[in-house]
């Protein structure tokens, strides 16, 4: 499958997304993730929420997820902040052009410090880790911190995951230490780890683009930048069904 991943600058969409589109036609890419509630500027670096502000990031992301089409991919993966039941939450979605948008999980570990006041904005949702099933593949959801809680890649591994995503939105000065723990989240899976971010500045705030694509066994196989936006890479799924049978995935971690 090929398998794009993205970093986006919401203070450029339009012309992103026109390049991105002419990315995915020139190369046949058949999965795109995009990253954290990228429609909308990132409303959680203010320290107070606003209500206001929430609802035009909701509304703003639902224009945007019309348009998702435009694409011409068949599936689209991201997250999008939405208005459930009388609370607010940070929700993965799936698109493909047979089902439009599905929702899945909710984000649940959120952080609270400059520049990500996320716990004051929105809902923590229940611990609710399930697989995503698309055709034949099971894709594990892993939203920006959750990737820090490794217990989640260990259970998605154990649900034989493919794929586990991170949309995030982080700054410059942490690019590393993510790639390091997208890939080691991949090789506790034994699963390709896929994650996509934002790019470009917002008052003090660096983001820090690289979006990456790992393999199972923590093999770096590409890193988006300024000078490319967006990656495309083939990847096995058979080799992550390989890998559940190969040290560490197989050893037995059941109580005695």
């Amino acid at each position: 499958m090929k398998a794009t991943v993205t970093q986006i600058n919401p203070q450029t969409i339009e012309s992103d997304w026109a390049n991105l589109i002419e990315h995915i036609k020139a190369n046949n890419s058949e999965f795109v993730l995009l990253p954290e509630m990228c429609f909308a500027p990132w409303f959680c670096a203010e320290e107070t929420p606003d209500n206001a502000i929430w609802q035009a990031a909701v509304e703003t992301h639902d224009r945007w997820l019309e348009r998702l089409p435009e694409l011409g991919a068949p599936i689209v993966m991201g997250t999008a902040p939405r208005n459930i039941d009388g609370k607010k939450y940070n929700t993965a979605f799936v698109w493909t052009p047979e089902t439009g948008i599905q929702w899945g999980h909710q984000k649940t570990y959120l952080p609270e410090e400059d520049g990500y006041w996320e716990a004051s904005w929105y809902d923590r949702a229940p611990i609710d880790f399930q697989p995503i099933t698309i055709n034949d593949m099971e894709i594990g959801v892993m939203i920006c911190t959750e990737l820090w809680f490794m217990q989640h890649a260990r259970e998605y591994g154990q649900q034989g995951v493919h794929i586990i995503i991170n949309p995030r939105c982080t700054t410059a000065s942490g690019v590393d230490k993510w790639i390091t723990g997208g890939r080691t989240a991949g090789v506790i899976a034994g699963a390709y780890s896929l994650s996509a971010n934002r790019a470009g500045q917002l008052d003090g705030l660096k983001f820090g683009g690289a979006g990456w694509i790992s393999d199972p066994d923590s093999v770096l196989l590409g890193v988006t930048s300024d000078d490319e936006p967006f990656i495309t890479i083939d990847i096995d799924l058979a080799q992550a069904d390989a890998a559940k049978a190969d040290y560490p995935r197989y050893v037995d971690d059941s109580e005695l």
